[in-house]
């Protein structure tokens, strides 16, 4: 993967992790779609985002889409936080919970 695309994912894993609030209020705003899981439901919105990110920065940085290889990175990478990140999510969700 293209350094410059990785680090902008690499910083979107962090923008993702550190802004939990508003993938909260998102789950907030759709409560009215049944889902099973919440916290499945909140990992992908944080993973959506961070796709999301790798696409766009593909396409500004290296005027293409990303190949096979690159996108085998992205999800390696994806791979290696994603604990992190649902940790993180189910962490302020139930924060939040005691809030309410």
């Amino acid at each position: 993967m293209d350094g410059r695309v990785k680090e902008s994912v690499l910083a979107k894993i962090e923008e993702t992790i550190s802004s939990i609030d508003e993938i909260l209020k998102i789950q907030q705003t759709l409560s009215g779609i049944p889902v099973r899981s919440s916290d499945d439901f909140l990992f992908g919105i944080a993973l959506g985002r961070i796709y999301n990110s790798f696409h766009y920065q593909t396409r500004r940085a290296l005027k293409r889409s990303a190949t096979q290889e690159e996108f085998a990175e992205f999800v390696e990478v994806l791979a290696t936080r994603a604990d992190e990140i649902r940790n993180a999510l189910k962490q302020q969700y139930r924060k939040q919970g005691r809030k309410q």
